[in-house]
């Protein structure tokens, strides 16, 4: 296969794709469906129009059978008055007018054989459009019941990605709360330990030096002077 051959097959490949994805079968279904009921309108058209003509033949073949009984009764008349030239003449009449009756006699009985092989025609094709119109809704119904399916289908397929991106979203927000909560931990507990100054206390290491001494010493003081409370009640008291 050449070159131009293997790019005709690409084509005619990719352009049975984009068909397939266009054609919609239910539309399908019906255009045959219409195409089946238009044939069948052809094959009634044609069996009334054999009918007519069989019809015309028919009133042709009546009044031929007129004439030839109205010429073998003029034969009759001729030699009741010895007019034997007379009726020899009706009869030579009478045997060519016969000859046309016989030739419509094999026209009538030809139509009449198209005409039943036309009706059993019609028949058949009348049960076969049935039976397609029955197979037609029945695979419509299928077809509109799974493209339903489908687009359930791809919908609660949107719906879960969608739910799966939430829920990577929650997840990271998550990791990212945790995260900032254990800087935030691990912030205090440089900040308690002395290794990250705490700006927002106003004094210096000196001052709170100096504040703890100040506090330390009036602690002592404040248990000195409980501890000479104490030793004073306890001493006895003199009697006057």
């Amino acid at each position: 296969m050449g070159m131009f051959g293997r790019m005709n097959t690409i084509l005619q490949a990719k352009m049975t794709k984009v068909m397939d994805r266009a054609e919609n079968p239910n539309e399908t279904l019906d255009y045959s469906y219409e195409k089946q009921l238009q044939l069948l309108q052809n094959v009634k058209r044609g069996l009334a129009d054999l009918v007519t003509s069989k019809r015309r033949l028919q009133l042709q073949h009546d009044k031929i059978q007129t004439d030839m009984e109205r010429l073998d009764s003029q034969a009759h008349q001729a030699l009741a008055i010895n007019r034997e030239d007379l009726a020899r003449l009706a009869l030579e009449r009478k045997v060519g007018v016969q000859q046309q009756l016989s030739n419509l006699d094999t026209q009538i009985a030809q139509l009449e054989a198209q005409q039943q092989k036309l009706t059993d025609a019609e028949q058949r094709l009348q049960t076969k459009i049935e039976t397609f119109r029955t197979q037609k809704e029945s695979i419509k119904a299928q077809y509109t019941a799974s493209e339903a399916q489908v687009k359930i289908g791809e919908a609660a397929t949107g719906i879960s990605e969608e739910m799966a991106d939430v829920g990577l979203s929650i997840q990271r927000a998550q990791d990212k709360t945790e995260q900032m909560q254990a800087r935030a931990g691990a912030l205090d507990d440089l900040v308690a330990t002395g290794a990250l100054t705490d700006y927002t206390d106003s004094g210096d290491d000196i001052d709170r030096q100096l504040s703890q001494l100040s506090t330390g010493g009036d602690v002592d003081k404040q248990l000195a002077a409980m501890k000479q409370q104490l030793g004073e009640n306890k001493q006895p008291q003199l009697e006057g």
